[in-house]
């Protein structure tokens, strides 16, 4: 098997205010739309997103109702946390879990987009001794 992309599937209640956060705030694209569905990607190795309308019927049944609950979206940046908190906090996006660093070296914060999917940034730094 060889993998040639990532892709998540999100299934939101409003696709539009999805696609507009990771379109204004987190530098993705729309690739392709139809009726409750939008197809989202970048140009890095960011994994690219699809947005589905919530009950659309090209879900299966038992998928219909449900929401991108309990996901975290995580990116792991190279470097510039600090900069891109800076950044969404100055576009007005909530910081939902303001940065910080866990003993074993990870530093993250996450945001909230307007239909409850947790999107985290995580950058490594060197671990506590």
């Amino acid at each position: 098997m060889q993998i040639t992309a990532s892709t998540v599937s999100l299934t939101v209640d409003d696709v539009a205010a999805s696609r507009s956060f990771f379109t204004t705030h987190l530098g993705y694209e729309e690739r392709m739309a139809a009726d409750g569905f939008s197809s989202l990607s970048r140009p890095d190795a960011a994994a690219d997103i699809v947005l589905l309308r919530r009950g659309t019927e090209i879900l299966p049944s038992e998928q219909r109702d449900q929401r991108a609950g309990g996901l975290i979206l995580a990116f792991t940046l190279d470097r510039g946390i600090d900069r891109e908190e800076d950044r969404l906090r100055a576009e007005g996006v909530e910081i939902t879990m303001p940065l910080r660093e866990e003993p074993w070296g990870e530093r993250l914060f996450q945001v909230t987009d307007p239909n409850g999917v947790v999107v985290q940034f995580v950058e490594w730094a060197s671990p506590a001794a």
